[in-house]
């Protein structure tokens, strides 16, 4: 007995005798790091958007037949823009870029792709921030893992944070933000780049710190959905058939793009002589129907709150898919995930009329859910956004949908650059 307490003695003094160790925290300086580009990329995202809704003000002046030749301008301006200061790409670039490219986003394309989208998105074209937003604060997240020597998986890691942030800002869903980041340059149905979820996840949470207090954003939904209430197993299988119908409509957008495609690149004319008449061409439409102008930010609500007859919605739904497909062929740069959202909730309208004891907001939820998944190939980000976004709260039907979206989608990606490469 003596024996073993001497022995149980001597150990614990063995154990004293050692310096004390304390288990390092996951915290590091790569958290500051993620943080940092956080904060520029929120007052990068902050700056745009005060410097656009200042634009939109002073061209919103325009209305009537004014419009036509003021997207003209604006589409001429833009194209000029291109012209002289160089081609900033567009999401196919951003996507080779971070899969071939050791995920390296070129900042010398900043320049050309803010100017370019101030032009297109102020004078009222149908493609949204986002895009320019991605472009710029994921070259941002590359400069500063060069500034810091990074390379291989940590350099493409920080510029996919970059992205999340400037996604995030404009959204306000930094979650929503990172998985879009990540899945928008998936091939089939992987996310090969998971490693970065951490570093987008804290980039895009100091992101939408900074641009909330910069442009004074509140807590709550973007778009005034009236509140779902849960009535049965059915809303499930609602959620699906909506969907189905959503998703032949994005087939309807990609082939009206692959259409328009093939017009403007019929004959090989300057980039300022495409962006002028897709510019008069989104004239004519905005001038007989001026809701379809701009990329529905604010027209959502528009379409939510005011009683369109019918007729009028279907109207709506066709020369807004027209104005996108024109707006993307024709040289214009923006994104255009926040239209499609426009397009889904005017197509959620239009169900409704037919089958009105479902509830509308899930309707109009399944059909914007749905077109997005089917054009994008994000079935993950597009829930999680939309429950931000139109707060809605059950998160389940609105994964119905995007997967339905999803799994029915061309077999062909809309964005090229989504397709495999060996």
């Amino acid at each position: 007995m003596k024996i073993h307490r001497k022995k149980t003695i001597i150990k614990y003094l063995n154990i004293l005798d050692q310096p004390i160790k304390f288990n390092p925290f996951v915290f590091s300086w790569s958290f500051l790091l993620w943080a940092v580009l956080g904060l520029i990329g929120g007052i990068t995202a902050g700056v745009y958007w005060i410097i656009l809704e200042f634009l939109m003000h002073k061209v919103a002046f325009f209305e009537g037949w004014q419009v036509i030749p003021v997207m003209a301008i604006g589409g001429l301006f833009a194209g000029l823009v291109i012209h002289f200061i160089g081609d900033p790409g567009e999401i196919q670039l951003i996507v080779n870029n971070i899969r071939f490219n050791k995920g390296k986003l070129n900042p010398k394309h900043n320049p050309s792709m803010i100017l370019s989208s101030f032009f297109c998105i102020a004078s009222g074209g149908s493609l949204g921030p986002e895009a320019p937003l991605v472009q710029v604060t994921g070259s941002i997240g590359t400069w500063l893992g060069k500034v810091f020597r990074l390379k291989g998986e940590a350099l493409r890691s920080l510029s996919i944070a970059g992205m999340a942030s400037g996604f995030t800002a404009l959204f306000g869903a930094p979650l929503g933000g990172s998985l879009f980041a990540l899945e928008i340059l998936h091939y089939k149905h992987a996310v090969e780049y998971y490693r970065a979820i951490i570093p987008a996840l804290v980039a895009s949470s100091f992101s939408y710190i900074v641009f909330a207090l910069i442009v004074h954003l509140g807590l709550g939904p973007t778009w005034n959905l009236s509140a779902y209430e849960y009535s049965g197993i059915f809303d499930f299988i609602y959620a699906v058939l909506f969907a189905i119908i959503a998703t032949a409509i994005g087939w309807t957008f990609i082939y009206c793009v692959k259409f328009f495609k093939i017009l403007f690149e019929k004959r090989p004319i300057p980039i300022y002589l495409k962006t002028l008449i897709g510019g008069l061409l989104l004239g004519v439409i905005a001038y007989y129907i001026p809701i379809t102008r701009y990329f529905g930010h604010h027209e959502i609500n528009e379409l939510i709150t005011k009683h369109f007859p019918l007729k009028l919605l279907i109207v709506i739904l066709i020369f807004k898919i027209i104005a996108i497909a024109i707006t993307v062929t024709s040289g214009w740069r923006g994104g255009f995930i926040i239209p499609l959202f426009f397009v889904g909730t005017t197509l959620g309208l239009i169900i409704h009329h037919f089958i009105p004891s479902v509830s509308l907001t899930l309707t109009i939820v399944s059909c914007m859910a749905a077109i997005n998944a089917c054009v994008t190939r994000t079935p993950m980000s597009t829930t999680i956004l939309l429950t931000t976004l139109t707060g809605f709260g059950h998160l389940i039907p609105i994964l119905f949908a995007s997967l339905t979206g999803y799994f029915l989608a061309p077999k062909i990606p809309f964005i090229s650059a989504q397709k495999h490469q060996d």
